[in-house]
This record gives C-alpha cells, structure tokens and sequence, in this order.
C-alpha cells in the first residue's frame, strides 16, 4: 500500500508489577496502520494483544517506546492526558457492550457523551448528530430513548460503534468487537464496520482471537505471541503461505469441513510465563522445528519477503 503511515509504533514495552514481581505483558511491539486499511491483530487469550490496543488510546501508559499518532509523537504525554486534537482522532470500541455501556443512560445520551465532554455543540447540533450516527449504524432513530437493557447484543454493540464514531476519528481501534456475539450477528457487525470504512475513510487496529472473522476484514494481518510480533503480512499472503509456525499451528487449527492440505504439526503446552522470561525465542518450548540456536538467540522480526515479515531462525539468510 503506498499511502502513508497515519499509526507508527516502535518497540512497544509494557511491564505490569505486582508482589515484586515484573511481567512484560507487551514486548517490543512495533507496526504501522496506514489510511483506510484495517490491521488484524490476532493470538491467544494473554498474548498482549488487548493491552496494546489499550495503550495506543491512553488506557494504559506504555513502559517504553515510541507512539506517533497523525505526526504527532504522544509517546511523551503518556500518564498526562492525552491531547485532544488526538483524542477526537482516536476511538475505541471495546469487546463487551453490555459492560461498557452506562446501565442508567439511556442510548441517545450515551452516544453524544462523547461531544457533551469536548463541547461546542449546540443542542440542536448534539440531538442531530445523534441520529445521524444512530442511522448510520442501522438502528432507529426512535430508540434513542431506550436504556443498554432493551437492545438485544448485536444493537448495543452497534451503539457503541455509533459513540465511537461521534467526534468522527480517523483511527478506530476495535477490541474483540464480536466476540460476544453469535455468528449471524458478528456477519452483520463485520459488514458494518466495512461499510462505514468505505464510507468514512476509517482506519481500523482489528484485534480479535478468531481467524476467519480478521481474514474476513482485514487488509494486514499482525500475529502476536507472548507479548510480541510473530509474524505481519498482507491477509492473503499470510493466509495462504504462513511462515512462523505458531502461525501455521493457528491456522491449520481452523475447523474445516473438508480439508486435503497436510496439518501442520499439533502445538502442545500453553504461552510461556511472562513473568520469567524464557531465554531466545519465546515460542521455542512449543515449537516443533525448533533449532539449538532458538533456545538461545531471540529472533528478530524480518523482512523474509516483499511486506511480509516473521521473527523466525528458520527463515533467516546464513551469514
């Protein structure tokens, strides 16, 4: 893609310390979302992709690292607010509607919350924008006055698109957005979010567990394990030609009703303990291929072919 980066991060580090003890919950991550593409982040429940869709917004500040959001370098403002040119720029829509939506509030006013903090909208100009948005996410304007009890999953999930969408970001970072929600439903949200991406010019950071919805949106796709990147590629390529083989592990674990490609090799054990790190590559413990050198080099992540690039010894150029 040659249009310019909008999201560039740099060694991402994110350590949580509890009882003495330090756990790195984010590793050196390090991607770059540009104008109207969606990045897929994926990988097992505990391997730090949530946290880092949470520090990118200021829900959480970043050990280390760079953050540079539409030019602007935040990475020094972290635990200080957030500068609003950014913040308006910036949203978020999390997992679970249920959770994140004010019990006591009714739609309508959970939707403008967003333009009541910033000001500067009249009350006209508020009530209007509100069914604007509510419109544009496919509910009635007539349910604005119900409260988050009265919408069946799928329309407060749509609720919460709609407020996140209030001060019209560029850049939309979606947290398991469907994974509460049954198939039919994650279809209809899916193609909401595609819609409003043709139509808006949104970016989104998609971060999600299932592989068959992120291959259904997503124009990259960045797979994390243990806190860090394993491997980025554009979707079809990565699809199709995985190279890491935790990604191949994750892929050839997709539910087929038929199936003649050979599976790859049966992943055995659970992530490693980020609180003792393991010395080289952190997926060595489970990974089939693995060399004497991966139990004590970390590899880094390179380039093995044009965009696509994996954090693999196996893939590595001899000297």
């Amino acid at each position: 893609m040659s249009a310019a980066p909008i999201v560039v991060v740099r060694d991402l580090v994110k350590t949580f310390v509890a009882r003495g003890a330090a756990l790195r919950a984010v590793d050196g991550v390090s991607f770059d979302v540009r104008q109207g593409e969606t990045l897929g982040l994926v990988g097992e429940s505990g391997s730090g992709k949530s946290t880092t869709g949470r520090i990118l917004v200021g829900l959480e500040a970043a050990t280390s690292g760079s953050i540079n959001l539409f030019g602007q370098e935040i990475s020094s403002v972290r635990g200080r607010v957030t500068p609003a040119a950014v913040r308006r720029r910036l949203q978020f829509v999390f997992q679970d509607p249920q959770n994140s939506l004010n019990p006591r509030m009714r739609a309508q006013d959970a939707i403008a919350e967003p333009l009541d903090v910033t000001g500067g909208w009249s009350r006209i100009a508020r009530d209007d924008r509100v069914r604007e948005l509510l419109e544009m996410v496919g509910l009635p304007r007539s349910c604005g006055d119900r409260f988050p009890h009265e919408f069946s999953g799928g329309q407060r999930q749509r609720i919460g698109i709609a407020r996140a969408l209030a001060l019209k970001p560029d850049f939309v970072i979606c947290d398991e957005p469907v994974s509460s929600l049954d198939v039919s439903m994650q279809a209809q949200i899916v193609n909401l979010l595609l819609d409003l991406q043709e139509r808006l010019g949104l970016s989104y950071l998609f971060i999600a567990h299932d592989l068959a919805v992120v291959r259904s949106i997503s124009t990259r796709v960045a797979v994390m394990y243990a806190g860090g990147i394993v491997e980025l590629a554009p979707k079809r390529e990565l699809y199709t030609s995985p190279r890491h083989p935790y990604t191949q592990a994750l892929l050839a674990a997709v539910p087929r009703i038929t199936s003649n490609r050979a599976r790859a090799a049966v992943i055995t054990g659970e992530l490693p303990s980020q609180i003792d790190t393991v010395p080289g590559c952190t997926f060595h413990p489970r990974c089939p291929f693995a060399l004497e050198r991966c139990r004590i080099e970390k590899p880094k992540l390179r380039e093995i072919a044009p965009g696509h690039l994996a954090a693999c010894h196996l893939h590595e150029t001899p000297a």
